[in-house]
Protein backbone atom coordinates (compact mmCIF):
# COMPACT_ATOMS: atom_id res chain seq x y z
CA UNK A 1 0.00 0.00 0.00
CA UNK A 2 1.10 3.54 -0.62
CA UNK A 3 1.31 6.35 1.66
CA UNK A 4 -1.91 7.22 3.28
CA UNK A 5 -1.24 10.60 2.82
CA UNK A 6 -2.35 9.77 -0.68
CA UNK A 7 -5.16 7.97 -0.08
CA UNK A 8 -8.18 9.88 -0.21
CA UNK A 9 -11.04 9.89 3.03
CA UNK A 10 -13.84 8.69 0.44
CA UNK A 11 -11.77 5.44 0.38
CA UNK A 12 -13.48 4.76 3.98
CA UNK A 13 -16.88 3.80 4.35
CA UNK A 14 -19.66 5.58 4.82
CA UNK A 15 -17.80 8.44 3.48
CA UNK A 16 -19.17 10.29 0.31
CA UNK A 17 -18.38 13.51 -1.40
CA UNK A 18 -20.61 15.73 0.69
CA UNK A 19 -18.60 14.08 3.71
CA UNK A 20 -15.21 14.25 1.80
CA UNK A 21 -16.05 18.64 1.39
CA UNK A 22 -16.81 18.78 5.19
CA UNK A 23 -13.92 17.24 6.00
CA UNK A 24 -11.76 19.53 4.06
CA UNK A 25 -13.17 22.45 6.33
CA UNK A 26 -11.44 20.32 9.34
CA UNK A 27 -7.66 20.06 7.23
CA UNK A 28 -8.44 16.66 6.46
CA UNK A 29 -7.76 15.86 2.79
CA UNK A 30 -6.81 12.48 3.33
CA UNK A 31 -6.60 9.20 5.28
CA UNK A 32 -3.09 9.93 6.30
CA UNK A 33 -4.18 13.73 7.52
CA UNK A 34 -7.24 12.12 9.02
CA UNK A 35 -4.93 10.48 11.38
CA UNK A 36 -3.12 13.78 12.70
CA UNK A 37 -6.55 14.98 13.14
CA UNK A 38 -6.62 14.94 16.95
CA UNK A 39 -9.33 14.62 19.76
CA UNK A 40 -10.14 18.26 21.43
CA UNK A 41 -11.03 16.01 24.11
CA UNK A 42 -12.28 12.99 25.89
CA UNK A 43 -15.80 11.08 27.67
CA UNK A 44 -14.64 8.80 29.76
CA UNK A 45 -17.57 6.41 30.38
CA UNK A 46 -15.83 3.28 32.11
CA UNK A 47 -16.07 5.83 35.52
CA UNK A 48 -19.90 6.04 36.66
CA UNK A 49 -21.57 7.96 39.18
CA UNK A 50 -24.38 7.80 41.47
CA UNK A 51 -26.53 10.97 40.94
CA UNK A 52 -26.67 11.59 44.47
CA UNK A 53 -23.18 11.73 43.99
CA UNK A 54 -22.65 14.21 41.01
CA UNK A 55 -21.17 18.14 41.90
CA UNK A 56 -23.61 20.11 39.50
CA UNK A 57 -20.40 21.41 37.63
CA UNK A 58 -18.04 18.49 36.24
CA UNK A 59 -18.99 16.44 32.77
CA UNK A 60 -19.76 13.00 34.44
CA UNK A 61 -21.46 9.53 33.39
CA UNK A 62 -24.62 7.85 34.85
CA UNK A 63 -26.09 4.20 34.88
CA UNK A 64 -29.66 4.70 34.91
CA UNK A 65 -32.86 3.06 34.00
CA UNK A 66 -35.79 4.91 31.94
CA UNK A 67 -38.48 5.09 34.17
CA UNK A 68 -41.16 7.59 31.81
CA UNK A 69 -40.90 9.70 28.52
CA UNK A 70 -43.09 12.98 28.80
CA UNK A 71 -45.18 14.01 26.17
CA UNK A 72 -43.06 16.37 23.87
CA UNK A 73 -43.67 20.20 23.73
CA UNK A 74 -42.85 22.71 21.36
CA UNK A 75 -41.35 25.68 22.30
CA UNK A 76 -40.08 29.16 20.94
CA UNK A 77 -38.00 28.97 17.20
CA UNK A 78 -39.76 25.47 16.44
CA UNK A 79 -37.68 23.92 18.62
CA UNK A 80 -39.43 20.78 20.61
CA UNK A 81 -38.40 19.51 24.01
CA UNK A 82 -38.61 16.00 25.04
CA UNK A 83 -38.27 15.19 28.29
CA UNK A 84 -37.81 11.58 30.15
CA UNK A 85 -37.39 10.22 33.60
CA UNK A 86 -34.88 8.07 35.17
CA UNK A 87 -33.18 6.04 38.03
CA UNK A 88 -30.23 4.96 39.06
CA UNK A 89 -32.47 2.78 42.02
CA UNK A 90 -31.81 5.48 44.66
CA UNK A 91 -32.49 9.15 43.02
CA UNK A 92 -34.09 10.41 40.36
CA UNK A 93 -33.41 12.52 37.22
CA UNK A 94 -34.90 14.46 34.68
CA UNK A 95 -33.15 14.42 31.12
CA UNK A 96 -34.12 17.07 28.52
CA UNK A 97 -33.23 16.52 25.12
CA UNK A 98 -34.04 19.43 22.16
CA UNK A 99 -34.91 18.28 18.70
CA UNK A 100 -33.67 15.06 18.93
CA UNK A 101 -36.67 12.99 18.71
CA UNK A 102 -35.15 9.80 16.80
CA UNK A 103 -32.61 9.55 19.90
CA UNK A 104 -35.46 9.45 22.29
CA UNK A 105 -37.71 7.17 20.11
CA UNK A 106 -34.68 4.84 20.47
CA UNK A 107 -34.95 4.72 24.57
CA UNK A 108 -37.24 2.07 25.98
CA UNK A 109 -39.23 2.08 28.99
CA UNK A 110 -37.57 0.08 31.78
CA UNK A 111 -34.58 -0.34 30.30
CA UNK A 112 -30.74 1.10 31.63
CA UNK A 113 -28.37 3.32 29.76
CA UNK A 114 -25.49 5.97 30.10
CA UNK A 115 -25.79 9.27 30.28
CA UNK A 116 -23.22 11.13 29.66
CA UNK A 117 -23.31 15.46 30.87
CA UNK A 118 -23.87 17.54 33.50
CA UNK A 119 -25.89 16.87 36.33
CA UNK A 120 -27.67 20.04 38.33
CA UNK A 121 -29.51 20.01 40.89
CA UNK A 122 -32.61 22.77 40.74
CA UNK A 123 -34.67 22.73 43.92
CA UNK A 124 -34.76 19.48 44.71
CA UNK A 125 -34.60 18.14 41.65
CA UNK A 126 -31.97 16.35 39.47
CA UNK A 127 -31.82 17.68 35.85
CA UNK A 128 -29.93 16.95 32.85
CA UNK A 129 -30.33 18.60 29.56
CA UNK A 130 -28.59 17.40 25.77
CA UNK A 131 -26.68 14.36 27.41
CA UNK A 132 -24.77 11.75 25.19
CA UNK A 133 -26.51 8.22 25.45
CA UNK A 134 -24.95 5.08 25.51
CA UNK A 135 -25.33 1.27 25.99
CA UNK A 136 -24.50 0.06 29.44
CA UNK A 137 -21.78 -2.24 27.95
CA UNK A 138 -19.76 1.16 26.69
CA UNK A 139 -16.69 0.53 28.85
CA UNK A 140 -13.84 2.81 27.67
CA UNK A 141 -12.79 6.30 26.87
CA UNK A 142 -14.31 7.91 24.19
CA UNK A 143 -12.61 10.37 21.71
CA UNK A 144 -14.35 13.81 21.13
CA UNK A 145 -13.38 15.55 18.16
CA UNK A 146 -13.82 19.37 16.32
CA UNK A 147 -16.76 19.14 14.27
CA UNK A 148 -18.20 21.11 11.37
CA UNK A 149 -21.84 21.46 9.58
CA UNK A 150 -23.18 17.99 9.83
CA UNK A 151 -19.94 16.00 10.47
CA UNK A 152 -20.51 14.98 13.97
CA UNK A 153 -17.56 13.96 16.52
CA UNK A 154 -19.55 10.21 16.26
CA UNK A 155 -18.92 10.42 11.90
CA UNK A 156 -15.10 11.38 12.34
CA UNK A 157 -15.21 8.73 15.25
CA UNK A 158 -16.32 5.79 12.75
CA UNK A 159 -13.49 7.01 9.88
CA UNK A 160 -10.93 6.99 12.29
CA UNK A 161 -10.97 3.29 13.34
CA UNK A 162 -11.47 2.72 9.56
CA UNK A 163 -8.27 4.75 9.25
CA UNK A 164 -6.30 2.93 11.69
CA UNK A 165 -7.16 -0.46 10.43
CA UNK A 166 -5.27 0.92 6.93
CA UNK A 167 -2.01 1.48 9.14
CA UNK A 168 0.77 -0.71 8.56
CA UNK A 169 2.10 -2.46 10.93
CA UNK A 170 5.94 -0.73 10.34
CA UNK A 171 5.99 3.00 10.05
CA UNK A 172 8.85 5.46 8.96
CA UNK A 173 8.98 6.67 12.10
CA UNK A 174 10.25 10.67 11.93
CA UNK A 175 11.26 10.22 15.43
CA UNK A 176 14.66 7.45 15.25
CA UNK A 177 14.62 4.99 18.06
CA UNK A 178 17.60 5.92 19.85
CA UNK A 179 16.29 9.28 20.80
CA UNK A 180 12.54 6.94 21.55
CA UNK A 181 14.07 4.79 24.18
CA UNK A 182 16.15 8.02 25.69
CA UNK A 183 13.20 9.71 26.51
CA UNK A 184 10.56 6.55 26.92
CA UNK A 185 8.52 7.51 23.56
CA UNK A 186 5.78 5.42 22.40
CA UNK A 187 6.50 4.47 18.45
CA UNK A 188 4.48 6.77 16.08
CA UNK A 189 2.00 3.63 15.23
CA UNK A 190 1.03 3.42 18.92
CA UNK A 191 0.99 6.90 19.78
CA UNK A 192 -1.85 7.21 16.80
CA UNK A 193 -3.70 4.40 18.40
CA UNK A 194 -3.45 5.75 21.67
CA UNK A 195 -4.34 8.83 21.08
CA UNK A 196 -7.45 8.03 19.05
CA UNK A 197 -8.52 5.33 21.64
CA UNK A 198 -6.72 5.67 24.78
CA UNK A 199 -6.73 2.04 27.13
CA UNK A 200 -6.85 4.21 29.86
CA UNK A 201 -6.35 8.42 30.41
CA UNK A 202 -2.06 7.52 31.30
CA UNK A 203 -2.29 5.92 27.50
CA UNK A 204 -3.42 9.71 26.30
CA UNK A 205 -0.92 11.55 28.63
CA UNK A 206 1.98 9.04 26.94
CA UNK A 207 0.64 9.81 23.77
CA UNK A 208 -0.27 13.21 23.45
CA UNK A 209 3.93 13.12 25.00
CA UNK A 210 5.02 11.66 22.12
CA UNK A 211 3.24 13.34 19.59
CA UNK A 212 3.99 16.50 21.00
CA UNK A 213 7.46 15.86 21.16
CA UNK A 214 7.34 14.99 17.49
CA UNK A 215 5.77 18.48 16.60
CA UNK A 216 8.14 20.56 18.79
CA UNK A 217 11.24 18.73 16.87
CA UNK A 218 9.92 18.96 13.45
CA UNK A 219 9.22 22.78 14.11
CA UNK A 220 12.72 23.21 15.47
CA UNK A 221 14.36 21.88 12.87
CA UNK A 222 12.15 23.59 10.25
CA UNK A 223 12.98 27.28 12.32
CA UNK A 224 16.46 25.83 12.13
CA UNK A 225 16.53 25.59 8.17
CA UNK A 226 15.13 28.93 7.96
CA UNK A 227 17.70 30.74 9.95
CA UNK A 228 19.76 29.01 7.82
CA UNK A 229 18.03 30.39 4.69
CA UNK A 230 18.99 33.80 6.13
CA UNK A 231 22.36 33.37 5.66
CA UNK A 232 22.14 35.21 1.83
CA UNK A 233 22.66 38.38 1.70
CA UNK A 234 20.24 41.77 0.77
CA UNK A 235 20.48 44.12 -1.33
CA UNK A 236 18.84 46.86 0.15
CA UNK A 237 20.10 49.23 2.83
CA UNK A 238 19.58 51.83 5.11
CA UNK A 239 22.59 54.46 4.08
CA UNK A 240 21.31 56.97 5.83
CA UNK A 241 18.58 56.77 9.14
CA UNK A 242 16.11 59.48 8.53
CA UNK A 243 13.96 58.86 11.98
CA UNK A 244 14.98 62.08 13.45
CA UNK A 245 13.52 63.65 10.06
CA UNK A 246 9.99 61.19 10.41
CA UNK A 247 9.72 61.77 14.80
CA UNK A 248 9.13 65.94 13.54
CA UNK A 249 6.21 64.88 11.31
CA UNK A 250 4.56 63.03 14.79
CA UNK A 251 1.98 65.96 16.73
CA UNK A 252 3.28 63.74 19.46
CA UNK A 253 6.05 61.93 21.36
CA UNK A 254 7.06 58.68 20.96
CA UNK A 255 7.52 56.66 24.03
CA UNK A 256 11.02 54.80 25.25
CA UNK A 257 9.97 51.39 23.64
CA UNK A 258 8.90 52.84 19.92
CA UNK A 259 12.19 54.84 19.93
CA UNK A 260 13.68 51.36 21.00
CA UNK A 261 11.89 49.30 18.31
CA UNK A 262 12.41 52.00 15.27
CA UNK A 263 16.28 51.64 16.70
CA UNK A 264 16.11 47.83 16.48
CA UNK A 265 14.84 47.65 13.13
CA UNK A 266 17.05 50.95 11.28
CA UNK A 267 20.07 48.87 12.74
CA UNK A 268 19.00 45.48 11.33
CA UNK A 269 18.86 47.37 7.90
CA UNK A 270 21.77 48.82 8.28
CA UNK A 271 24.26 46.47 9.45
CA UNK A 272 23.10 43.05 9.05
CA UNK A 273 24.55 40.96 5.58
CA UNK A 274 21.40 39.63 5.38
CA UNK A 275 17.80 40.96 5.44
CA UNK A 276 16.05 41.74 8.28
CA UNK A 277 13.63 39.78 9.94
CA UNK A 278 11.63 41.07 12.76
CA UNK A 279 8.53 40.67 15.12
CA UNK A 280 7.12 44.05 16.75
CA UNK A 281 4.78 42.77 19.92
CA UNK A 282 2.66 44.93 21.68
CA UNK A 283 -0.34 45.47 23.82
CA UNK A 284 -2.93 47.30 21.27
CA UNK A 285 -2.52 51.04 21.41
CA UNK A 286 0.99 50.60 22.09
CA UNK A 287 2.12 52.94 19.03
CA UNK A 288 3.39 49.05 16.61
CA UNK A 289 1.69 51.17 13.56
CA UNK A 290 3.76 54.55 14.30
CA UNK A 291 7.10 52.85 14.38
CA UNK A 292 5.87 50.62 10.82
CA UNK A 293 5.50 54.37 9.48
CA UNK A 294 9.37 55.47 10.65
CA UNK A 295 10.69 52.27 9.48
CA UNK A 296 8.84 52.32 6.01
CA UNK A 297 10.20 56.45 5.97
CA UNK A 298 13.56 55.27 6.48
CA UNK A 299 13.26 52.85 3.95
CA UNK A 300 11.98 55.07 1.12
CA UNK A 301 14.08 57.56 1.47
CA UNK A 302 16.97 55.20 1.28
CA UNK A 303 15.43 54.36 -2.69
CA UNK A 304 13.10 51.16 -1.31
CA UNK A 305 9.38 50.21 -1.95
CA UNK A 306 7.46 49.10 0.84
CA UNK A 307 4.30 47.09 1.36
CA UNK A 308 2.18 46.97 3.61
CA UNK A 309 -0.37 44.46 3.73
CA UNK A 310 -3.33 44.52 6.61
CA UNK A 311 -5.85 41.23 7.47
CA UNK A 312 -9.06 43.57 6.45
CA UNK A 313 -10.16 46.20 4.40
CA UNK A 314 -11.36 48.06 7.06
CA UNK A 315 -7.83 47.90 8.74
CA UNK A 316 -5.95 49.03 5.55
CA UNK A 317 -8.21 51.84 4.77
CA UNK A 318 -7.77 53.01 8.38
CA UNK A 319 -3.74 52.71 7.97
CA UNK A 320 -3.72 54.54 4.31
CA UNK A 321 -5.53 57.18 5.51
CA UNK A 322 -3.60 57.22 8.94
CA UNK A 323 0.24 56.95 7.03
CA UNK A 324 -1.11 59.89 3.88
CA UNK A 325 -1.62 62.18 6.08
CA UNK A 326 1.44 61.65 7.96
CA UNK A 327 4.10 61.29 4.57
CA UNK A 328 2.60 62.42 2.17
CA UNK A 329 3.31 66.22 2.84
CA UNK A 330 6.89 64.75 2.46
CA UNK A 331 6.72 63.27 -0.89
CA UNK A 332 6.17 59.86 0.00
CA UNK A 333 4.16 58.32 -2.60
CA UNK A 334 1.61 56.31 -1.30
CA UNK A 335 -1.21 53.55 -2.67
CA UNK A 336 -4.15 51.60 -1.49
CA UNK A 337 -4.81 48.05 -3.45
CA UNK A 338 -7.69 45.76 -1.92
CA UNK A 339 -9.68 43.32 -3.45
CA UNK A 340 -13.17 45.49 -4.02
CA UNK A 341 -11.27 48.37 -5.64
CA UNK A 342 -12.70 49.00 -8.89
CA UNK A 343 -10.76 46.90 -11.53
CA UNK A 344 -9.38 50.19 -14.01
CA UNK A 345 -7.68 51.29 -10.24
CA UNK A 346 -6.31 47.89 -9.63
CA UNK A 347 -4.55 48.09 -13.20
CA UNK A 348 -3.49 51.45 -12.35
CA UNK A 349 -1.82 50.68 -9.34
CA UNK A 350 -0.45 47.53 -10.17
CA UNK A 351 1.38 49.80 -13.19
CA UNK A 352 2.48 51.86 -10.93
CA UNK A 353 4.09 49.72 -8.73
CA UNK A 354 5.47 47.83 -11.54
CA UNK A 355 7.58 50.90 -12.88
CA UNK A 356 8.16 52.62 -9.01
CA UNK A 357 5.53 55.46 -9.12
CA UNK A 358 4.61 54.09 -6.00
CA UNK A 359 6.72 54.49 -3.25
CA UNK A 360 4.60 53.04 -0.32
CA UNK A 361 1.37 50.43 -1.16
CA UNK A 362 -0.50 49.81 1.63
CA UNK A 363 -2.90 46.50 0.80
CA UNK A 364 -4.96 43.80 2.01
CA UNK A 365 -4.41 39.75 0.59
CA UNK A 366 -4.70 41.24 -3.12
CA UNK A 367 -0.86 42.54 -2.41
CA UNK A 368 0.05 38.74 -3.21
CA UNK A 369 -2.01 38.43 -6.45
CA UNK A 370 0.17 37.28 -9.36
CA UNK A 371 -0.39 40.18 -11.12
CA UNK A 372 1.32 42.56 -8.79
CA UNK A 373 5.18 43.24 -9.68
CA UNK A 374 7.42 45.81 -7.74
CA UNK A 375 10.45 48.05 -8.84
CA UNK A 376 12.48 47.76 -6.02
CA UNK A 377 10.59 46.35 -3.33
CA UNK A 378 12.90 46.67 -0.36
CA UNK A 379 10.48 46.37 2.93
CA UNK A 380 7.20 44.25 3.76
CA UNK A 381 5.74 44.97 6.30
CA UNK A 382 2.52 42.73 8.12
CA UNK A 383 0.29 43.78 10.63
CA UNK A 384 -1.78 40.98 13.20
CA UNK A 385 0.82 38.81 11.87
CA UNK A 386 -1.56 36.01 13.80
CA UNK A 387 -3.91 36.60 10.52
CA UNK A 388 -1.59 35.25 8.47
CA UNK A 389 0.27 32.09 7.11
CA UNK A 390 3.91 31.87 6.24
CA UNK A 391 2.52 30.92 2.86
CA UNK A 392 1.21 33.90 2.27
CA UNK A 393 3.69 36.02 3.93
CA UNK A 394 6.50 33.92 1.57
CA UNK A 395 4.62 34.95 -1.32
CA UNK A 396 4.99 38.79 -0.67
CA UNK A 397 8.11 38.15 -0.17
CA UNK A 398 9.31 36.69 -2.61
CA UNK A 399 8.00 39.71 -5.03
CA UNK A 400 11.50 41.44 -4.27
CA UNK A 401 15.00 40.42 -4.29
CA UNK A 402 15.18 39.37 -0.26
CA UNK A 403 13.14 42.50 1.19
CA UNK A 404 13.62 43.16 4.68
CA UNK A 405 10.59 41.68 6.55
CA UNK A 406 8.67 43.63 9.77
CA UNK A 407 5.92 41.39 11.40
CA UNK A 408 3.38 42.66 14.05
CA UNK A 409 1.29 41.25 16.53
CA UNK A 410 -0.63 42.72 19.50
CA UNK A 411 -1.24 38.83 20.91
CA UNK A 412 -0.06 38.62 23.85
CA UNK A 413 3.54 35.98 23.72
CA UNK A 414 5.32 35.72 26.88
CA UNK A 415 9.31 35.80 25.13
CA UNK A 416 10.08 32.43 25.58
CA UNK A 417 7.31 31.10 23.51
CA UNK A 418 7.53 34.05 21.11
CA UNK A 419 11.16 32.70 20.55
CA UNK A 420 10.07 29.52 19.87
CA UNK A 421 7.40 30.07 17.53
CA UNK A 422 8.48 33.16 15.43
CA UNK A 423 11.95 31.29 15.94
CA UNK A 424 12.97 32.75 12.50
CA UNK A 425 12.00 36.17 13.39
CA UNK A 426 14.22 38.60 15.74
CA UNK A 427 12.26 40.27 18.77
CA UNK A 428 11.37 44.17 19.55
CA UNK A 429 8.51 44.36 22.50
CA UNK A 430 6.46 48.02 22.86
CA UNK A 431 5.76 47.78 26.72
CA UNK A 432 5.07 51.03 27.04
CA UNK A 433 1.56 52.48 26.19
CA UNK A 434 1.59 56.16 24.63
CA UNK A 435 0.35 59.28 26.96
CA UNK A 436 -3.15 59.86 26.80
CA UNK A 437 -4.36 55.95 26.27
CA UNK A 438 -6.71 54.86 28.89
CA UNK A 439 -6.43 51.45 30.81
CA UNK A 440 -8.89 49.39 29.79
CA UNK A 441 -10.79 47.52 33.17
CA UNK A 442 -12.03 44.04 32.44
CA UNK A 443 -15.10 42.47 34.49
CA UNK A 444 -16.60 39.32 34.83
CA UNK A 445 -20.36 39.91 35.26
CA UNK A 446 -23.43 37.52 36.16
CA UNK A 447 -26.14 37.47 33.36
CA UNK A 448 -28.32 38.64 36.63
CA UNK A 449 -26.87 42.08 36.35
CA UNK A 450 -27.63 42.16 32.55
CA UNK A 451 -30.47 45.11 33.31
CA UNK A 452 -27.72 47.42 35.41
CA UNK A 453 -25.09 46.61 32.81
CA UNK A 454 -27.84 48.32 30.18
CA UNK A 455 -28.54 50.90 32.85
CA UNK A 456 -24.93 51.56 32.79
CA UNK A 457 -24.30 51.78 29.02
CA UNK A 458 -27.32 53.84 28.37
CA UNK A 459 -25.88 56.40 30.95
CA UNK A 460 -22.39 56.58 29.00
CA UNK A 461 -24.71 56.98 25.54
CA UNK A 462 -26.80 59.93 27.33
CA UNK A 463 -23.56 61.52 27.54
CA UNK A 464 -22.74 60.92 24.23
CA UNK A 465 -20.70 58.35 24.01
CA UNK A 466 -20.68 55.36 22.28
CA UNK A 467 -20.89 51.08 22.96
CA UNK A 468 -19.85 47.86 21.49
CA UNK A 469 -21.44 44.81 22.14
CA UNK A 470 -20.40 41.50 20.59
CA UNK A 471 -22.34 38.27 20.03
CA UNK A 472 -20.74 34.95 18.97
CA UNK A 473 -23.57 34.07 16.46
CA UNK A 474 -24.43 36.01 12.85
CA UNK A 475 -27.01 33.11 12.53
CA UNK A 476 -29.26 30.98 14.63
CA UNK A 477 -28.05 27.76 15.41
CA UNK A 478 -28.08 27.07 19.11
CA UNK A 479 -30.85 27.20 21.51
CA UNK A 480 -29.38 29.05 24.46
CA UNK A 481 -27.70 32.08 21.94
CA UNK A 482 -28.88 34.63 20.50
CA UNK A 483 -27.50 35.79 16.83
CA UNK A 484 -26.32 39.17 16.35
CA UNK A 485 -29.67 40.72 14.59
CA UNK A 486 -31.35 38.62 16.97
CA UNK A 487 -29.98 40.18 20.07
CA UNK A 488 -30.39 43.65 18.71
CA UNK A 489 -33.77 42.74 18.44
CA UNK A 490 -34.28 42.47 22.28
CA UNK A 491 -32.23 45.51 23.16
CA UNK A 492 -35.65 47.01 22.01
CA UNK A 493 -36.76 45.55 25.27
CA UNK A 494 -34.48 47.19 27.34
CA UNK A 495 -32.91 50.18 28.88
CA UNK A 496 -31.16 50.78 25.56
CA UNK A 497 -34.85 50.94 23.65
CA UNK A 498 -34.32 54.50 22.61
CA UNK A 499 -30.64 54.42 21.53
CA UNK A 500 -29.83 54.19 17.68
CA UNK A 501 -28.68 50.47 17.36
CA UNK A 502 -27.07 48.76 14.32
CA UNK A 503 -26.05 45.38 13.61
CA UNK A 504 -22.47 44.53 11.55
CA UNK A 505 -21.80 41.25 11.13
CA UNK A 506 -19.43 39.18 7.93
CA UNK A 507 -22.02 38.01 6.26
CA UNK A 508 -23.23 41.60 5.24
CA UNK A 509 -22.37 42.80 1.82
CA UNK A 510 -19.04 45.34 1.93
CA UNK A 511 -20.71 47.84 0.38
CA UNK A 512 -23.35 47.83 3.50
CA UNK A 513 -20.58 46.78 6.40
CA UNK A 514 -18.59 49.78 5.12
CA UNK A 515 -21.47 52.17 5.47
CA UNK A 516 -22.22 51.10 9.50
CA UNK A 517 -19.05 51.25 9.96
CA UNK A 518 -19.02 54.44 8.46
CA UNK A 519 -21.89 55.66 10.54
CA UNK A 520 -20.47 54.58 13.82
CA UNK A 521 -16.92 56.48 13.54
CA UNK A 522 -19.40 58.97 12.27
CA UNK A 523 -21.49 59.46 15.70
CA UNK A 524 -24.61 58.42 13.76
CA UNK A 525 -24.80 55.02 15.68
CA UNK A 526 -25.07 54.81 19.67
CA UNK A 527 -24.32 50.94 20.21
CA UNK A 528 -23.16 48.89 17.58
CA UNK A 529 -24.09 44.91 17.83
CA UNK A 530 -21.38 43.28 16.32
CA UNK A 531 -19.39 40.00 15.99
CA UNK A 532 -15.71 39.41 15.97
CA UNK A 533 -15.90 40.92 12.63
CA UNK A 534 -14.45 44.05 14.40
CA UNK A 535 -11.97 42.24 16.81
CA UNK A 536 -8.90 43.84 14.34
CA UNK A 537 -8.29 47.55 13.06
CA UNK A 538 -11.53 49.37 14.17
CA UNK A 539 -10.55 52.71 15.48
CA UNK A 540 -13.04 54.55 17.24
CA UNK A 541 -12.21 56.62 20.46
CA UNK A 542 -15.43 57.66 21.51
CA UNK A 543 -16.39 53.98 21.71
CA UNK A 544 -16.06 53.58 25.62
CA UNK A 545 -17.69 50.37 26.61
CA UNK A 546 -17.75 46.72 25.23
CA UNK A 547 -20.14 43.81 26.29
CA UNK A 548 -18.69 40.82 25.07
CA UNK A 549 -21.92 37.72 25.62
CA UNK A 550 -20.44 34.04 25.77
CA UNK A 551 -16.83 34.96 26.52
CA UNK A 552 -16.28 31.40 27.12
CA UNK A 553 -16.90 31.12 23.06
CA UNK A 554 -13.74 33.14 22.17
CA UNK A 555 -10.01 32.42 22.36
CA UNK A 556 -7.88 34.33 24.08
CA UNK A 557 -6.29 36.27 21.44
CA UNK A 558 -9.74 37.22 20.34
CA UNK A 559 -10.73 38.59 23.91
CA UNK A 560 -7.71 40.14 23.95
CA UNK A 561 -7.90 42.18 20.56
CA UNK A 562 -11.39 43.11 21.07
CA UNK A 563 -10.62 44.40 24.36
CA UNK A 564 -8.03 46.70 22.57
CA UNK A 565 -11.68 48.42 20.65
CA UNK A 566 -11.99 50.85 23.76
CA UNK A 567 -10.08 53.21 25.79
CA UNK A 568 -8.34 54.51 22.36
Amino acid sequence: MGSLYHLPVTALARVGPKKEKLFLKLGVDSVGSLLRLYPRTYEDWSHRIPIAQTDGISVCCVKARVEKVFPSAKIRNNMILYKILVTDGFDFLTITFFNQGYLCGKLELGRKYLFYGVVKRVGSQYVMSSPSVGEVDCNRIRPVYPQTGTLFSSQIEDAMKQALILLPQTINDPIPQAIREQYGLLELGEALRQVHFPDHTHSVLQAKRRLSFEELLILQLGLARLNGSRQHSSCHHVENDRTDEFVKLLPFSLTGAQQRAIRDCIDDMKNLPYPMNRLIQGDVGSGKTAVAAAVCYSAVKNGMQCAFMAPTEILAKQHFQALSELLSPTGVRLALLTGSAKAAEKRRIKDWLSVGVIDLVIGTHALISEDVSFSRLGLVVTDEQHRFGVAQRAALISKGDSPHMLVMSATPIPRTLALMIFGDLDLSVLDELPPGRQKVDTFLVDSSKRNRIYRFMHQHVREGKQCYIVCPLVEKKDIDLLSAEEYAEKLLETELSHCRIAVLHGKMKPAEKEKIMKQFVEGTIDVLVATTVIEVGVNVPNAVIMLIENAERFGLSQLHQLRGRVGR
